[in-house]
């Protein structure tokens, strides 16, 4: 009988934990202490007592959103599982329909900022599949929920959640009606609020710069953000390479932008069939699937998308996904 009343109160207790956990997300944040601290910052800088306290008590934290940070297809998938994802023929496909409908925009994105069309329909088909996937959290859950729950980032996460609020207001925009993926990066091209403050453009003069809605305006913002960020138009990528001995670990994915020439390479004994200044300075990448290493020499335009994904994985899936679409397209 003993055993069996312990075994009703730890149920019972379990159940009460369960509810107050679900009764403290559905109360919202605006008694959450962190959330409380980052409101006073915030009327410091002007910003109204009353609009912040509504819009902290209409957030919502999301636990998924939690277990997700910390389990990203980069960290758990290596460079042969990560491909499979992207690089696919209905990926492809449908990047050659998205250039098709909007060839006239990307032709202007490139002349203006000197970035290829394919190089912005293969980032917009990996964020969201051309539009089809921008994301089921609303951005205001998504950034209080790792702005006063998630330590590890939280002053990031924070100052996101204030560029929301200034982008909700300077795009008249509802707040409670924006979605985003679970990390608060939104629209076509998944430009996180801070992003949207510094890089969309009104790529079609109407007035506002719409990444959600507008595929022209998310096409020029995509471009820009590249050309912000160092792209050379006309400059090469990735290579692949052969190594006459196993590279030191020192050398290789170092997240750095490049500094060591493609002659210097060639003297430490790397080889590629591809043309490239030897003065060119490159990174050197190893891409695992399962046993098997291949090696690659990362240029100036590598590190550039690295800058809108901070991975190896990412940026050689924009590459290769990029090469296949325009490749589609000329067929």
């Amino acid at each position: 009988m003993k055993l069996l009343a312990y075994a009703f109160f730890l149920w019972l207790s379990s159940s009460f934990m369960l509810v107050v956990a679900k009764t403290s997300d559905i109360e919202g944040y605006l008694a959450h202490p962190e959330a409380q601290a980052w409101r006073a910052k915030m009327e410091q800088e002007g910003f109204s007592r009353k609009s912040l306290d509504q819009i902290l008590s209409d957030a919502r934290k999301q636990t998924s959103i939690l277990r997700a940070m910390d389990r990203p297809a980069e960290k758990r998938l290596d460079w042969g599982e990560y491909r499979q994802r992207f690089i696919q023929p209905k990926l492809v496909s449908q990047g050659v329909a998205f250039w098709s409908t909007h060839e006239a925009a990307l032709s202007r994105a490139e002349s203006v900022y000197g970035v290829p069309p394919e190089m912005v329909v293969a980032i917009i088909g990996i964020e969201t599949r051309y539009g089809s996937n921008m994301g089921s959290y609303r951005a205001l859950d998504a950034l209080a929920t790792l702005g006063f729950d998630y330590p590890r980032r939280a002053e990031f996460f924070q100052s996101q959640l204030k560029d929301l609020l200034i982008l909700a207001e300077t795009e008249k925009r509802d707040i409670r009606q924006l979605k985003s993926s679970y990390a608060g990066a939104m629209g076509y091209g998944q430009f996180i609020p801070s992003s949207f403050l510094k890089y969309a453009v009104d790529f079609d003069r109407d007035g506002s710069a719409d990444i959600w809605d507008n595929p022209v305006d998310a096409i020029g913002s995509v471009a820009n953000y590249f050309l912000e960020h160092g792209w050379q138009s006309g400059a090469p990528v990735a290579s692949q390479v052969e190594v006459t001995r196993v590279p030191e670990d020192g050398w290789v994915n170092t997240g750095l932008p490049p500094t060591r020439s493609v002659k210097e390479w060639r003297e430490l004994g790397i080889s590629f069939a591809g043309q490239a200044n030897e003065k060119s300075p490159a990174a050197l990448l190893r891409m695992m699937d399962q046993d098997k290493a291949t090696y690659w020499l990362g240029f100036n335009n590598f590190y550039t998308i690295t800058r809108y994904n901070r991975s190896r994985l990412y940026a050689m899936a924009v590459y290769q996904l990029s090469r296949e679409i325009a490749a589609a397209k000329k067929l």
